[in-house]
């Protein structure tokens, strides 16, 4: 074949002219570049190959991680990954052999990734990520994602989610927001752990955490700089009390000081925001994860004791008259899962108080159904979104629709078991949640996503719109 039957088998002579003139037109001052990079974006792109591979989350324990390949570059993202129930969230896909970390291996879903998924995404416009993320789900055929697993599908959702924005040449909140349906980019307020407990650290206090939100700050550069000094002042008030022995940390980097009352803790956070100066302008939030020391109808505040577990429990209304009293006494505008996940009379009576944000995690689960549900029967007034428990991108999108359209915080998560993957802080900005908890100021996996916000603030320069005071209410 000659040279010119190839130029016109290919009509690359057309192209070539085509990407020569609008080179001319720009003025293009390194025109080689330039003609190339034009002949590139002609090219419509496809997802050509899947690849997945088994590796560790932040507790050590295998997760999820798939490298997306186009005609435009390979993108990489990770599944999190939590103790998931399965009850009402999806399933993650673990092999179960005990002689392979501990039975958690995810050689299962990595197969699946590398076979199934693969060859059902092959070929894709990576800009369509609804059709994306159905075509697994059809492919999956179960309700919760049992069969492929929602460790193999969120990572490869994520990953295609990256692609779409490369090939579209948006950043990837932007591209969120577009999917979304959404113009305005909001930064959220973070949550930043400050306090660990319940099964997250291995001392005696009941509740999981205690968060600080700086909702005083006018950027978000300047709410990460109240987190970090609040966090610093905290370790140097504990260490002063407790010794340094105090100051051990819990899975997602918040001091564990080996103490059970809730009062006690909140009065060491109290004393560290009066040091930083910052006062007001740093609010609180509890995790109370109440399902996990609820026996019965009753809750145990001390079952992490072993001299006092049993001896003292309380009944859901005793714990509203508590929750009452703390947030008369300290400055708590959020309670996150204050009774048991099936204790939808308590937690509805609870939030018609309307004395703070009532946040649905183990209640609801970012289970469509059950928001459903809790607004119908206004049980709550925020949802806690972990993209792993619903399992895609898209339908991620969908619960957030679900609850803004019912007037609903939003609060974007992070998972117990994470990995430097930052596409949480992209989601939150993207999705205009409002407020986001990815842990502690501290440890790398959790600062992925705060540092990521950061320079989405920088890039977005003066259309950056921090939620501050306006958290809950985020468009």
């Amino acid at each position: 074949m000659s040279v010119q039957d190839y130029l016109d088998n290919h009509m690359l002579s057309r192209k070539i002219e085509d990407a020569v003139n609008a080179a001319v037109r720009a003025k293009a001052p390194d025109p080689v570049l330039y003609i190339s990079n034009h002949m590139r974006k002609a090219i419509p792109s496809v997802i050509t190959k899947v690849k997945a591979r088994q590796i560790l989350d932040s507790r050590g324990i295998p997760t999820v991680e798939v490298d997306l390949h186009t005609n435009k570059g390979m993108f990489r993202a990770s599944a999190p990954s939590s103790d998931i129930s399965g009850m009402y969230e999806a399933v993650e896909l673990r092999d179960g052999d005990k002689g392979s970390y501990l039975g958690n291996s995810v050689t299962r879903a990595v197969k699946n990734v590398n076979e199934k998924i693969s060859e059902a995404l092959v070929g894709m416009d990576p800009t369509l990520q609804s059709q994306i993320d159905q075509a697994m789900i059809e492919l999956d055929r179960t309700e919760k994602k049992g069969e492929l697993g929602v460790n193999a599908i969120l990572a490869v959702s994520i990953a295609a989610c990256k692609a779409g924005a490369a090939q579209k040449e948006v950043p990837l909140y932007k591209h969120i927001a577009d999917l979304s349906g959404k113009s305005q980019l909001t930064l959220p307020v973070p949550a930043f752990t400050v306090i660990s407990g319940g099964k997250r650290a291995g001392n005696n206090l009941a509740i999981q955490e205690i968060m600080v939100l700086p909702i005083g700050a006018n950027r978000f550069e300047e709410a990460l700089q109240m987190g970090s000094e609040t966090y610093h002042h905290l370790k140097a008030v504990i260490t002063e009390k407790y010794g340094a022995h105090g100051c051990n940390v819990g899975e997602d980097g918040g001091f564990a000081p080996n103490i059970s009352s809730i009062k006690e803790v909140l009065d060491l956070v109290k004393e560290a925001i009066s040091r930083t100066g910052y006062n007001e302008q740093i609010k609180l939030a509890i995790d109370v994860a109440a399902t996990d020391f609820c026996i019965g109808t009753k809750y145990d505040l001390d079952y992490k004791s072993a001299n006092k577990s049993g001896q003292n429990f309380k009944s859901g209304q005793d714990m509203t008259e508590m929750y009452k009293e703390l947030c008369n006494e300290y400055p708590i505008v959020s309670i996150e899962d204050p009774f048991d996940k099936e204790d939808w009379e308590h937690t509805k009576k609870f939030s018609g108080l309307g004395i703070c944000q009532v946040v649905g995690d183990d209640l609801i689960m970012s289970n469509p159904k059950r928001i459903k549900r809790a607004i119908e029967e206004s049980t709550c007034n925020a949802l806690l979104v972990k993209i792993n428990q619903i399992g895609t991108v898209t339908e991620a999108i969908e619960v957030v629709k679900l609850a803004k359209d019912a007037h609903w915080g939003v609060v974007t998560s992070h998972r117990c078991g994470e990995t430097e993957d930052s596409f949480i802080a992209d989601l939150s900005v993207g999705l205009s949640t409002g407020q986001i908890k990815a842990g502690a100021p501290c440890r790398g996996e959790r600062l992925a996503k705060y540092n990521q916000l950061l320079r989405i603030e920088e890039e977005l320069g003066d259309n950056a719109f921090y939620a501050g005071e306006d958290w809950r209410e985020s468009p």
